[in-house]
């Protein structure tokens, strides 16, 4: 039985170290999470991801994490500090409401890398697996043991 990829994401990143494990990819190696979370749905519903495949969504998630994804973080993260004396009140709730257009633009993002997941035939593939296909395809920075650690955060029961 398939399962929405967004639910599916949102289920496993309320996990700590599922969460942490995300966000140091992210920040330390310049991953793309909800990539990294597609290449994990994949092999938790039992689709592998061949290196075209890998390359495709990772084209694909170039183009919403630089032009959309990534702005809207840069200013949400910019807004968690006051601009001026005071700003609070006029601040943090258009903080909140970028927040909210960033969640969108990253679940826009993987409703495209679903799209990408029609098209293949099932092929087992282990979870860290995945994730080192599509962070090669990403970039050349490979952290493998950080993605063993996201992997295991995964597949805790």
């Amino acid at each position: 039985m398939t399962t929405d990829l967004w639910d599916w994401a949102v289920s496993v990143y309320g996990r700590n170290e599922v969460a942490e494990a995300c966000l140091v990819l992210q920040d330390d190696h310049d991953q793309c999470v909800p990539l990294l979370l597609w290449a994990a749905w994949r092999a938790h519903e039992g689709r592998g991801i061949d290196a075209p495949e890998a390359v495709k969504a990772a084209g694909i998630a170039r183009i919403w994490a630089d032009e959309v994804i990534a702005p809207l973080r840069q200013v949400r993260r910019r807004l968690k500090t006051p601009l001026e004396e005071g700003d609070e009140a006029l601040r943090l709730p258009l903080r909140e409401k970028i927040k909210g257009m960033e969640l969108e633009a990253e679940r826009a993002l993987m409703r495209r890398l679903s799209d990408v997941s029609q098209e293949k035939p099932y092929l087992k593939q282990r979870t860290d697996e995945a994730l080192v296909a599509v962070a090669r395809a990403w970039a050349a920075n490979v952290p493998k043991e950080r993605l063993n650690r996201l992997a295991e955060a995964l597949t805790k029961a």
